[in-house]
């Protein structure tokens, strides 16, 4: 398997599990994630940004639908996050418990054998119409 490919699978499966331990083997220390509203910097913040899921979603699993897609130091994916609503979100009218699916994608650019730059793009729209906070 691809290094490339490891780091973004242990991304995937094992920091969105829940191990954050793994922010600091497979980011850079300056690395940087662009979500839709903010940008992060260094791996704590990564993780704080994984920690607000998972305080909102019980039994958050992923599972990885296209690729990576590998090249030129560049990562891409498709992906899927499970879970079950906490409750919490402002707005939601769906009772804690609901399960929900949020699809995304994924880019990051790779430098010296870590994840250096992050995109993140999510259907986060339907999830909140799922969730009853927006009219569907």
């Amino acid at each position: 398997m691809d290094t490339n490919e490891k780091l973004y699978r242990r991304w995937l499966f094992d920091l969105w599990q829940g191990d954050f331990s793994v922010a600091e083997e497979i980011l850079a220390p300056a690395a940087v994630g662009h979500w839709p509203a903010l940008d992060v910097h260094g791996p704590r913040e990564f993780v704080a940004q994984v920690r607000q899921s998972h305080e909102m979603f019980d039994d958050i699993s992923t599972s990885l639908d296209v690729g990576p897609v590998l090249g030129d130091g560049m990562i891409a994916a498709q992906w899927t996050l499970h879970g079950s609503y906490k409750g919490g979100i402002p707005g939601a009218t769906a009772p804690p418990g609901t399960r929900v699916a949020l699809k995304g994608q994924d880019i990051f650019r790779v430098e010296n054998g870590l994840l250096a730059e992050y995109w993140v793009v999510s259907d986060a729209m339907g999830m909140m119409t799922a969730l009853g906070a927006l009219g569907g």
